[in-house]
């Protein structure tokens, strides 16, 4: 039997599949944000919550309540917060989460926020086989569903990553959107193989996100490296850059993470910086994946009158 051959010795035709399979189709920018604003901001927020230690099967009540910290703690936090300046957010619940904390889930979908798809129990699902990763997926959508009284319309994959069963597995679905790639700063639409499947893309990064800089592991190499007003910088350039440029910005933020009284501090001073910005549409990531979706029906329109 030979052995499996190493990736650089793979033909061309394997790299260029690999490559092709899930890729960043025509961005969807549209040509003036609604209202006439000049930038558009999505923020979204991840309740993890207990989902990460149980995931991994770790079940100590030491790991668990640092998970609780952020449905006891911080999600009402960033409630108060975003209620107080009165911008939306889009919610990104495992399953597991929202059953353990119904009231919370409700609250997330109730106007004018939105609640979003994000696993079952935070699975990795690079290691799941495609009936696995689609039964999960559809019983988390349904358990939201039930709870909410509300069907999500966006997914958000645990980890950011797809199997290669992944965007097969959301387009049976019939979600409209993902938030799960990094191949742009703006809305893309996802290709397949070459061809546009339709959905979406509101793409994250790390850079973006309040876990890289935060996240503590006893046990692991993972320790909070940077002060949280340095983040801050960072995420106000992001927003300046994308200001100037007309596009968008979207940040991703966790409870149990950005919840912290010091953390927080953070993200009340860069939304007084964004709300400082008079031409500025916050939007949910449903609301961002609609106004994306008619700038390709206007793309589409004028190609066909060319």
């Amino acid at each position: 039997m030979s052995e499996t051959p190493e990736p650089w010795q793979w033909p061309e035709r394997t790299w260029r599949r690999h490559v092709e399979a899930v890729r960043a189709g025509r961005r969807l920018v549209p040509q003036q944000w609604p209202g006439g604003a000049r930038v558009a901001v999505a923020l979204s927020f991840d309740p993890d919550h207990e989902t990460i230690p149980l995931r991994d099967g770790e079940t100590s009540p030491g790991r668990l309540a640092q998970g609780e910290y952020g449905a006891r703690v911080g999600a009402g936090r960033v409630l108060e917060l975003l209620a107080e300046h009165r911008v939306p957010a889009t919610f990104f619940m495992p399953a597991v989460s929202a059953l353990l904390h119904p009231a919370e889930a409700r609250d997330y979908a109730s106007e004018p926020h939105e609640i979003g798809v994000h696993g079952w129990i935070h699975e990795r699902n690079t290691l799941l086989a495609r009936e696995d990763e689609r039964e999960l997926l559809a019983r988390a959508m349904e358990s939201l569903a039930e709870i909410t009284g509300v069907r999500p319309t966006g997914i958000r994959t645990p980890s950011w990553d797809f199997s290669e069963s992944t965007l097969d597995t959301i387009r049976e679905l019939g979600f409209a959107y993902d938030s799960s790639l990094m191949a742009d700063d703006e809305p893309y639409e996802i290709v397949a193989e070459g061809e546009p499947t339709g959905i979406v893309e509101i793409p994250v990064d790390w850079i973006r996100d309040d876990a890289p800089y935060f996240t503590m592991d006893r046990y692991g190499s993972v320790r909070p490296h940077t002060r949280p007003r340095d983040v801050l910088e960072i995420w106000v350039d992001e927003f300046d850059a994308a200001y100037r440029a007309g596009g968008v910005f979207q940040l991703t933020a966790h409870p149990h993470v950005i919840g912290h009284r010091s953390r927080l501090v953070v993200l009340r001073e860069l939304l007084d910086h964004i709300r400082a910005h008079g031409d500025v549409w916050f939007a949910t990531h449903a609301e961002l994946a609609d106004a994306a979706r008619a700038e390709a029906t206007r793309l589409d329109t004028a190609g066909a009158t060319s």
